[in-house]
C-alpha cells in the first residue's frame, strides 16, 4: 500500500480530509484502519496534505492524535447528493438577501457549484430554479456584511465592541457594548448586546450601526438574557400604544408553535395554559387578531378589548345565530363549537 499510484494516492488525501472533517478527533491508528495503510503512509499523507497548505493538529499522549486545525486553506468539501442540492437552493436564496456583498459571493459560489455538480444533481437543482418565482416583499435597509461579520466575531470572542449608532429618532451616538448574540427576525437583523455606559440589557438594528471596532475589552456574562425573547418583546410590544394578554387555553408548547416570537410573546400561565401578549398602535388591529385566534381563549387586558369583542360577538348573534339556510329550511342549521381545523 506504501506504493500506491498517485491517483490512489490522491483519492486518500481526500478521503483523509473527509474524515478529519467528521469528527473533532482521530488517532492515528484510527485513521490507518479507516484508510487501510500503515501509520506511517498515515504520517506521509498528514505532511502532503501539511504542504497544501490544510491545517492538520497533531497531539501525543493517551489523548493524543490528529484533527483539522484551523487558518488554513479551505478543504474540499465532500457532499452526499441532499447535502449538494441543498447548498445549491441554499445559495439561490441567499441571492436576495438583505445583507449588502452577500449577493454578489452567492452568485458566485453557486456558479462553482454548478460546474462540479454531476449531471443528475444539475438537473435538480435547474428545476427548483426554473419553477420557483419570488414574491417581491417590503424594501428593508441593507445591512454591510463587513459590519454582520464584525459583530458576529466580538459575539464569538466575548470581546467589547464600539460603534456609531443611529436610533429611530435620527440621533447618531457612539456607543460601547458587549455583544452577547445576533437576531434575525426574519426582515431585519438585531444585535443583543450590555451597553456598558447604561449598564443595561439594549437591542441595536444592526442596519443602524456603522463603523464597529474590537476594543480588546474581554468579558463574561453572568446570566445573559434570552436574545430572541429580548428582541420579540422589543420589536413586537414595547413601541406600541396598546399591550394586549390574552389567556390561551393551551399548553405552552403548542402555543409557542403556534405563536411564534414574530406574532407575540407566549410565556407560561399554568398546566394546560400560556400568556400571549401582543400589542398595537390602535385597537382594531388587536380585534382582528382576537378574532383568528382559533383555540378557547380569554383576554384580561385591556378592557376595552373585551369589551370590543363582546359587542362584535352580540353583533354576530344577532344577524347570524338564528338564521336558517333557505334551502335546507326543513332542518335545523348546523353548529360548531369550534372553529375548522381545532378537531
Amino acid at each position: 500500500m506504501d506504493t500506491a499510484d498517485s491517483a490512489d494516492t490522491a483519492a486518500r488525501l481526500l478521503r483523509l480530509l473527509s474524515l478529519l472533517q467528521t469528527r473533532p478527533q482521530w488517532t492515528g491508528e484510527e485513521l490507518a484502519a479507516r484508510l487501510r495503510v500503515t501509520t506511517r503512509t498515515l504520517r506521509r499523507d498528514v505532511t502532503r496534505l501539511r504542504s497544501l497548505g490544510y491545517p492538520i493538529d497533531a497531539a501525543l499522549g493517551v489523548h493524543g492524535g490528529y484533527h483539522l486545525g484551523t487558518s488554513g486553506r479551505l478543504p474540499p468539501l465532500l457532499l452526499d447528493d441532499d447535502e449538494a442540492v441543498a447548498i445549491a437552493v441554499g445559495l439561490r436564496v441567499a441571492t436576495t438577501t438583505t445583507v449588502s456583498g452577500v449577493e454578489d459571493a452567492a452568485v458566485a459560489a453557486l456558479a462553482k457549484l454548478e460546474q462540479v455538480l454531476p449531471a443528475r444533481l444539475r438537473e435538480r437543482v435547474s428545476a427548483v430554479r426554473a419553477s420557483t418565482d419570488q414574491l417581491p416583499g417590503p424594501k428593508l435597509p441593507m445591512i454591510d456584511a463587513e459590519v454582520l461579520v464584525m459583530l458576529a466575531t466580538g459575539c464569538r470572542r466575548t470581546e467589547g465592541l464600539r460603534f456609531s449608532y443611529r436610533d429611530h429618532q435620527g440621533r447618531d451616538t457612539v456607543r460601547s457594548v458587549e455583544p452577547h448574540r445576533i437576531v434575525h427576525t426574519g426582515r431585519r437583523w438585531y444585535l443583543v448586546a450590555r451597553d456598558r455606559d447604561r449598564d443595561d440589557w439594549r437591542t441595536f438594528r444592526i442596519d443602524r450601526i456603522a463603523n464597529p471596532t474590537l476594543t480588546g475589552q474581554r468579558y463574561t456574562f453572568v446570566d445573559p438574557p434570552d436574545a430572541a425573547a429580548m428582541v420579540a418583546e422589543g420589536t413586537g410590544i414595547t413601541p406600541w400604544a396598546i399591550e394586549a394578554r390574552i389567556l390561551l387555553h393551551l399548553d405552552l408548547d403548542q402555543a409557542r408553535r403556534d405563536f411564534p416570537a414574530t406574532v407575540g410573546v407566549v410565556e407560561p400561565a399554568g398546566e394546560g395554559a400560556a400568556l400571549l401578549r401582543v400589542a398595537a398602535g390602535e385597537l382594531a388591529p388587536l380585534i382582528d387578531f382576537a378574532c383568528r385566534i382559533r383555540c378557547d381563549f380569554e383576554v384580561l387586558a385591556p378592557p376595552e378589548l373585551r369589551t370590543a369583542l363582546g359587542e362584535l360577538g352580540a353583533k354576530l348573534l344577532r344577524r347570524h345565530g338564528s338564521a336558517v339556510p333557505w334551502d335546507h329550511a326543513d332542518r335545523p342549521a348546523a353548529t360548531c363549537s369550534r372553529p375548522a381545523g381545532q378537531g
